[in-house]
């Protein structure tokens, strides 16, 4: 397949993607008029299948993926990959349902690196990719014989991407580690204060922290604060995200974690719509933020370092670590940003 007629598709995509956030309209009746139409009415809709789905997180992935989608950003991405040749693979992918879209990088390395993909997606996650599939298919007939779905037992392939809890991976391992694999387990992002961050820092921090209600990988569900740092700063500062607590299930997390911890006499700093608890483990519950003190930034590196398997990215000014993700970007990561830090197109390379 054509790399460069595919990068042509997979712009064409962007393009839709940002009409649809924009609610901007398509008078033809073409590809990109009929999958305008699907993306707007999932907007309106998905809420209604998966209550975590809201307008504003379906809307968000959206224009976050018309960025990336980019021919010049797909260009980059792909420059130092070599095609593949005539003899396809087939790769399954083991989608999650944490976030919407979450399985889709993969689904587009895998038809970038030339192989073709079987996808088994997550009950909670399983609308937008067949329809983006579609679409990809009425511009490139030829991508039908790439992309299969199915809900049944995996057979008949490759190589497999699964992507699931801690717990998951465990029987990911038993059942498909023969095969080549990537498997992903849970991670989650941290943040680094210092004291000297501005109050739009902080404020975009928030978007960092609530996100999808603080529910992907590179969700910051904790944060590293030096010693005698005022917390009130970051509470102030991450006020304007207090309506997250309208939404009923985030609400009945953040009611449930209050109450256990107050019933246990732990100590918590509650601002009506998010608890923050000082605690040494790195994934926190829905609604609750952990945080740490640190006495020495090198120290703190070494011991992030130590737990680099349970961390996604590391959010904190840019000039404090060479590889932090600046505050409020955690949600739009690069296309060379792998999960994890596994190089997935190089692992679909070498297939």
């Amino acid at each position: 397949m054509n790399r460069n007629v595919l990068i042509k598709v997979f712009t064409e995509l962007g393009f839709v993607f940002k009409k649809a956030v924009s609610h901007e309209s398509l008078e033809s009746e073409d590809c990109n008029a009929l999958f305008l139409t699907s993306l707007k009415n999932e907007i309106d809709q998905a809420v209604n299948y998966n209550p975590w789905f809201t307008k504003e997180s379906i809307s968000f992935v959206f224009q976050a993926w018309a960025e990336a989608l980019e021919e010049n950003s797909l260009q980059k991405w792909l420059e130092s990959y070599n095609t593949r040749g005539q003899n396809p693979k087939t790769v399954s992918l083991i989608t999650a349902g944490n976030i919407p879209m979450v399985g889709f990088h993969d689904f587009l390395s895998v038809l970038m690196s030339g192989n073709s993909v079987l996808v088994k997606q997550s009950s909670k996650d399983n609308r937008l990719l067949p329809i983006i599939a579609n679409f990809l298919i009425c511009k490139l007939p030829e991508l039908k014989s790439y992309i299969e779905f199915t809900e049944d037992k995996l057979t008949s392939f490759d190589a497999i991407i699964a992507t699931g809890s801690n717990n998951t991976s465990l029987y990911f391992e038993q059942y498909f580690g023969k095969y080549p694999h990537i498997i992903r387990k849970n991670r989650n992002a941290v943040a680094i204060l210092t004291g000297e961050e501005t109050e739009a820092d902080l404020q975009m921090l928030g978007d960092d922290i609530f996100r999808y209600f603080g529910m992907g990988c590179r969700s910051v569900s904790k944060i590293f604060i030096p010693e005698n740092y005022d917390m009130n700063k970051l509470v102030k500062a991450i006020y304007d995200q207090k309506d997250i607590i309208n939404h009923h299930k985030y609400k009945n997390n953040y009611d449930y974690n209050r109450a256990v911890y107050l019933m246990g006499g732990v100590q918590i700093i509650d601002n009506g719509f998010v608890l923050f608890k000082e605690d040494v483990n790195y994934a926190s519950p829905i609604a609750v933020v952990y945080y740490e003190y640190f006495k020495d930034l090198s120290r703190l590196k070494t011991k992030l370092l130590a737990a680099i398997d349970q961390i996604q990215c590391i959010v904190s000014k840019e000039s404090l670590l060479k590889d932090s993700v600046p505050f409020g970007k955690s949600q739009k990561p690069e296309l060379w940003d792998y999960a994890d830090g596994v190089d997935t197109m190089k692992f679909l390379m070498s297939l």
